[in-house]
């Protein structure tokens, strides 16, 4: 169990996310949603443990560090470095054989086995410049597939992608059910939220509504959500 108590997180000057109390069921699928500027993001990372909490706790119930796996927004990469796709992936073994050792013939086949799984066996030696959002995207799953982690952590997964590749998601994401994976997903789709996450946290800085999703995008709930930030506070919070 990964428990949020009272949970706080600072954006530059700003509070990002305030107030912040709950739990996330080991195998439980979660959708964090809300306005722009609202914390989203930031508390994605403070859970993995990249962005500090400022106030309050974050308890990941003895959790390694390799257990939990954050998939970042795909826009706010830089996809200039000259590196292969199939490098990119590798990248999610880092975790478990350290940033300086070779590759094992293992991964190598979960690296093969990845990309095929997304739909890009054959763009193993392309660079990532080369590649279209959608295409990245599916690139980033396949990193996460490698890095198999039990907690995953997914900032906007599908955001930029055609119809083709959510499907492809959808079918990961029932996987990861299956399998007792935890998934939190910061998503805007909410026919996806409805249809794919039995457990929403609505935030918008502060949270709204945590529990059963039908019952927390009630449509008073996102009124809330709407009116709870003013937009001095979106205009500086919109990059958290």
């Amino acid at each position: 169990m990964i428990r949020l108590e009272d949970v706080g997180c600072r954006y530059r000057q700003a509070w990002a996310v305030e107030a912040v109390s709950g739990g996330f069921a080991p195998g439980s699928l979660t959708a964090v949603v809300g306005p722009n500027g609202a914390g989203k993001t930031t508390l994605l990372r403070a859970i993995a443990g990249v962005h500090p909490v400022a106030a309050g706790r974050i308890d990941r119930g003895g959790l390694a560090a390799n257990a939990i796996a954050l998939l970042p927004q795909a826009s706010r990469m830089d996809r200039s470095f000259p590196l292969s796709c199939a490098d990119v992936v590798a990248l999610g073994a880092w975790p478990r054989m350290g940033a300086f050792a070779a590759l094992k013939a293992g991964d190598a086949r979960r690296v093969l086995a990845a990309l095929a799984r997304v739909g890009l066996a054959d763009v193993g030696d392309r660079l990532v410049g080369a590649l279209s959002v959608g295409q990245f995207q599916r690139l980033l799953w396949a990193r996460l597939l490698v890095q198999d982690a039990p907690v995953l952590l997914l900032d906007e997964p599908v955001a930029g992608v055609d119809v083709a590749s959510e499907a492809i998601f959808q079918d990961m994401l029932a996987e990861w059910q299956r399998e007792g994976r935890t998934v939190i997903a910061v998503l805007h789709d909410l026919d996806l939220v409805l249809r794919r996450f039995p457990q929403t946290l609505l935030l918008a800085r502060r949270m709204i509504a945590w529990g059963e999703t039908g019952q927390v995008l009630s449509a008073a709930n996102r009124q809330r959500a709407r009116l709870s930030l003013d937009p001095w506070d979106a205009a500086l919070l919109d990059a958290s």
